[in-house]
């Protein structure tokens, strides 16, 4: 039956072109995110051949920013930042201020108005995350200092960038465009011609109700119910689970609170970012959100005029020159102002001398509401794509500078040593710390495989999901743990302590590593014995639901456990026939 095939089509194409230049600018040593663009400039309307739908490839690009988003509240790092405060929060602030200013001055310039001007500053001011990790990655340069510091910078960029889409919706009137009388979101808005004081303080205050409920409620939340879909063992639903995490979020605080998606989304990856969760929904969400960031960035690119490149080449060069040279040389002044070593700056400078995503979100907004004409966002598209096509070169020339400034002028190499050396001291304790978070999560599933050896079949994820279903419990000495006649409620492991497992006929005791309880759950009968504590004991309780689900999806661990289980029935059988021939 005939149907529509747009959506199809423009998926299948934009996956296609952006694997295939991608892959080219992979080859070129360039960061695939070009290749990305360079594929949505090829399917947009600016050039021949085929024209991707742009309504649907932007609808698909919303998803794109919100999945973005969701990832870098879900990778920010309260602890990184903490790290590096006293360089990377006045240091990016600075260099914010400064490169608006400059955008500004162009946009003035070019008699854009002041609107244009600050949404054009504030997109030439960030640069991208994902481009200056892969170029600190391809160097190794990730976890030394130098590249700490950078990471950091960049996190208060991207706070910044939040706080700049919360509060240009609510100046857009003031500043000579336009906004939905709703703000911009879907909740209470300020009527249109209220004062600015009260259009900000109203837009606050949702941001700071909204902020508040997801703060309290979703670390209470959000990890509680990541653990219920955890104990299933479906790795497709916890994926979904936290997609639906991300999106209901953001769509749940732009109905509710007004606010935007995209700040829903950041706040929905905060939240998970600090349960213990946050590890496996980053690997289990990255494939979905790499998917629709690709998308994101070839509705970009399919946004781009090419030709800005011959009809206003001065102005281009502008932009390029000011996020190349101008914001690198503000960062780099600002470091050296602080008393850190030209090392640093230097690589600060080179982190900087791009422009990404953010921008890109920025450029969106500002046209949306009318501030910015669409030339300056293909001036920024094409800086962009410019600055991260250059970005290595930048690198390389910092590296090779950075060595000659050390050869020639090794007072100039010392200077701002001593502050470095107690900021790496820093970034160490705080990077030991989390190496010992990570260590004591690895041995605690390594003591249960010590404590439990029938636990040895089972790999580290699945210890891990294991972990998740056990239900502590204690005990004190001559406290009944069990009762004869009760129905089996689950199977207990003995996690410290001793029991006497109280008999017809006879006693046992069982010690630490040992476990009871399963012979009911295997049997479906009630309890056969009493047992009672001997000392101070520890518990891992692994309920009734959680035992069949858990040992049917593992018939190795069942297998163990029912051999265990007719051992002891053995036992018990020998030990009673052993005590009727005593007594006869």
């Amino acid at each position: 039956m005939p149907h529509d095939t747009n959506l199809l089509a423009t998926l299948s194409i934009a996956f296609v072109l952006a694997f295939g230049f991608g892959f080219l600018a992979d080859r070129l040593r360039l960061p695939p995110l070009v290749g990305y663009l360079v594929a949505g400039v090829l399917v947009g309307p600016f050039t021949p051949g085929f024209v991707a739908d742009g309504k649907l490839a932007l609808e698909l690009a919303e998803v794109g920013v919100i999945l973005l988003m969701f990832g870098v509240g879900l990778h920010f790092s309260t602890a990184d930042l903490m790290a590096v405060k006293g360089i990377a929060i006045p240091g990016a602030v600075g260099q914010i201020i400064i490169a608006t200013l400059m955008g500004l001055g162009l946009a003035l310039y070019w008699d854009w108005g002041l609107g244009a001007g600050i949404v054009l500053g504030l997109s030439l001011s960030v640069a991208s995350t994902v481009v200056l990790l892969k170029a600190l990655e391809e160097r190794n340069l990730l976890q030394t200092p130098n590249g700490r510091i950078a990471v950091g910078w960049l996190i208060v960029e991207d706070l910044a960038m939040v706080v700049a889409l919360v509060l240009l919706p609510a100046f857009a009137g003031l500043l000579g465009g336009t906004v939905p009388a709703d703000g911009g979101g879907h909740g209470v808005a300020a009527p249109p011609d209220a004062p600015v004081w009260l259009t900000l303080a109203i837009t606050l205050g949702k941001v700071g109700l909204f902020a508040a409920v997801a703060l309290i409620l979703g670390p209470r939340i959000v990890p509680w119910l990541l653990a219920q879909v955890a104990r299933t063992g479906s790795r497709e639903l916890f994926t979904l689970a936290v997609l639906a995490i991300a999106m209901g979020i953001a769509y749940g605080s732009a109905q509710v609170f007004g606010v935007s998606f995209a700040l829903g989304a950041f706040f929905a990856g905060v939240v998970l970012a600090e349960s213990r969760f946050s590890h496996k929904a980053a690997a289990d969400s990255l494939p979905l959100q790499d998917a629709f960031s690709v998308i994101f960035f070839v509705s970009v690119g399919m946004l781009f005029d090419p030709s800005i490149l011959m009809r206003e080449p001065l102005s281009v060069a502008a932009v390029l020159l000011t996020i190349i040279i101008g914001k690198s040389l503000v960062a780099f002044a600002i470091v050296l102002a602080l008393g850190y070593p030209m090392g640093a700056g230097l690589l600060i400078s080179a982190s900087l001398a791009q422009i990404g995503e953010f921008s890109f979100i920025l450029v969106g907004l500002g046209i949306s509401m009318n501030l910015l004409p669409p030339e300056g966002r293909d001036l920024v598209l094409a800086g962009a794509l410019l600055s991260i096509t250059l970005n290595p070169l930048i690198f390389a020339a910092v590296e090779t500078a950075t060595v000659r400034v050390k050869a020639r002028r090794p007072d100039w190499s010392n200077y701002g040593q001593t502050k470095f050396k107690r900021l790496t001291q820093q970034i160490n304790r705080v990077r030991d710390q989390m190496a010992e978070r990570e260590k004591a999560h690895g041995l605690q599933v390594q003591k249960l495989v010590e404590t439990f050896p029938v636990l040895s079949r089972l790999d580290k994820d699945e210890l891990e999901r294991l972990l998740l279903m056990f239900k502590p419990a204690a005990a004190v000495p001559g406290e009944r743990v069990i009762r004869s006649g009760d129905p089996a409620d689950g199977m207990y492991f003995l996690a410290s302590g001793a029991v006497e497992v109280q008999l017809p006929d006879h006693k046992i005791k069982l010690e630490t590593g040992a476990f009871f309880g399963e012979m009911a759950l295997l049997s479906g009968r009630r309890r056969s014995a009493d047992i009672t504590a001997l000392d101070y004991c520890q518990f891992l309780i692994l309920e009734r639901r959680d035992f069949n689900q858990f040992t049917r999806q593992h018939g190795e661990l069942r297998a163990a456990i029912l051999e265990k289980a007719n051992q002891r029935r053995k036992m018990n059988q020998a030990a009673k026939e052993k005590q009727q021939e005593t007594e006869q």
